[in-house]
């Protein structure tokens, strides 16, 4: 057993005494492994290849069997990626691909590698294929790894070309995001080509790119940005504890995914993200998939996804739960967690923008949108056709917009004024630490008012939510849009 996260080394296949002249230049030489990993297997397993020199590309495909299960069992469900004879150290030197279970083969070689994949030399050494056993039937889960090298002349890494960091922006403005979506890079089934059509189309300003566990994507937007149309870089990190997104980083950045909470690790990808430029983001914490709760708290969180694709239960929990932080944030004069919502979007009819993200920025720029995000100046929508403005005054005509505190004696009398359109048949909801204290019905055509007044005695904060008519009796009706808080009070 190795590394951070429980790991198990196979032995060896090797290719040691294989030569060019034995397969020819479009020829491969072939290995096949076989092998059965138990329930409660490592988080990976890692199958080590001795390449020798003169190998021009790698192809790998696997299989394994999906026996079937009792009701309420999990059965199994196996990952892959590859690692080069950098070895496999956490952090990432020697990754060059993952596509979890998305795929069934890939290919990697100096000029080109399959989505997922990082192109680059073959070199000689010892490389490792991983595999993840993410679930695990009773019976075990028996697999089949067929390895292909194939010889010739190594060919040439093409330079990578990465988005700018600037599009043209009007100045200080609210702009429209989705910073959470899959391309066939990862699981994903849509090009780099159809998610930016599909951006423009969602009235979107900024994307960031959000492969799990893999930075490939990178390189794949060349001639897709423009004046219009910021594209950040990042990743969705898939680990077993849950999955978090960083948003922004450096183009070229790997963040490694191979730890639990339990290894104490997480703080030190923090840092390599904040390092990269880029924000730390918690994804759906309350979703039900395997994996997918989050456990290793918020405390270095810069802002956290309480809104992923169309709204459901799991959205309405994970609200709640970041609200229920605001208050220890307003009394203590510690940093708040501001809040942002994201499509998640993998395929069609998944749609991008639903929900999205609107952040008040000083220009479309890499460096003005992260700013926005981490300062809370933003609300959530379903769709561009809503738009919001939500401020606060009081006293001696100060005011306080989304993010900001208004600084006022404690029974100073304060205004809440909520403007909203495009949310036709939808209810004004006025939230405090002590709940919702104020409702207003919209008008059927979506565009209204709600004004409501306190003080920061009573309000510790306030926050908007809009609402589409309940589904069931009793229940809060679905989001449509709702607003990072405004702070009221000198604390």
């Amino acid at each position: 057993m190795t590394g951070a996260a429980a790991a198990l080394t196979l032995s060896t296949v090797s290719f040691a005494s294989a030569a060019p002249a034995q397969a020819g230049d479009s020829d491969g030489l072939t290995r096949t492994v076989t092998g059965t990993l138990p329930a409660g297997s490592p988080d990976f397993v890692y199958l080590p290849v001795e390449v020798p020199r003169g190998v021009r590309e790698i192809h790998v495909s696997y299989s394994y069997e999906r026996p079937p299960v009792p009701a309420g069992t999990q059965g199994n469900a196996l990952d892959i990626g590859i690692f080069d004879e950098r070895g496999t150290a956490l952090g990432g030197r020697g990754f060059r691909g993952w596509s979890g279970g998305a795929r069934t083969e890939f290919f990697l070689r100096a000029d080109e590698a399959t989505p997922g994949y990082i192109p680059g030399p073959v070199r000689a050494g010892t490389w490792h294929i991983a595999l993840g056993p993410y679930t695990v039937a009773p019976q075990g889960l028996a697999y089949e790894v067929t390895i292909t090298l194939k010889f010739g002349a190594p060919g040439t890494t093409p330079r990578p070309v990465h988005p700018p960091e600037r599009a043209k922006g009007r100045g200080r403005a609210w702009y429209r995001g989705d910073c959470h979506i899959h391309s066939v890079h990862s699981d994903g089934r849509r090009t780099p080509a159809e998610i930016a059509a599909l951006a423009r189309a969602a009235g979107l300003d900024f994307i960031n790119t959000s492969e799990h566990n893999t930075h490939s994507g990178h390189r794949a937007w060349a001639g897709l940005w423009g004046d219009d149309l910021l594209i950040l870089t990042g990743e969705e990190v898939t680990t077993r504890n849950g999955h978090v997104l960083a948003i922004g980083t450096d183009p070229g950045t790997f963040v490694d995914w191979r730890y639990r909470a339990r290894d104490n690790r997480f703080g030190h990808y923090v840092r390599e993200v904040h390092r990269a430029r880029g924000l730390v983001v918690p994804a759906h914490p309350h979703a039900t998939c395997i994996g997918c709760n989050w456990k290793f708290g918020f405390a270095d969180a810069d802002a956290v996804e309480v809104w992923n694709g169309p709204y459901t239960v799991d959205d309405e929990v994970s609200l709640a739960d970041w609200d229920n932080t605001l208050v220890s944030a307003a009394r203590s004069g510690r940093p708040w967690t501001p809040a942002m919502g994201n499509s998640d979007a993998h395929r069609d009819p998944d749609p991008i923008g639903t929900p999205q993200t609107v952040v008040l920025a000083e220009d479309l720029t890499r460096d003005a949108i992260l700013a926005g995000i981490r300062a809370g100046r933003s609300y959530v929508a379903e769709s561009s056709k809503i738009s919001l403005t939500f401020t606060a005054t009081g006293g001696r005509a100060r005011h306080a917009d989304i993010g900001d505190r208004l600084r006022v004696p404690a029974d100073t009398p304060v205004t809440v004024h909520l403007t909203v359109t495009g949310a036709p048949n939808c209810t004004a909801h006025f939230i405090t630490d002590q709940g919702t204290l104020h409702t207003t019905p919209l008008p059927p055509s979506g565009t209204g008012t709600a004004e409501w007044r306190t003080t920061p005695s009573y309000a510790t904060y306030v926050r908007a939510e809009v609402r589409h008519p309940p589904v069931l009796p009793a229940l809060p009706g679905p989001l449509a849009a709702f607003t990072n808080p405004i702070f009221l009070g000198d604390d």
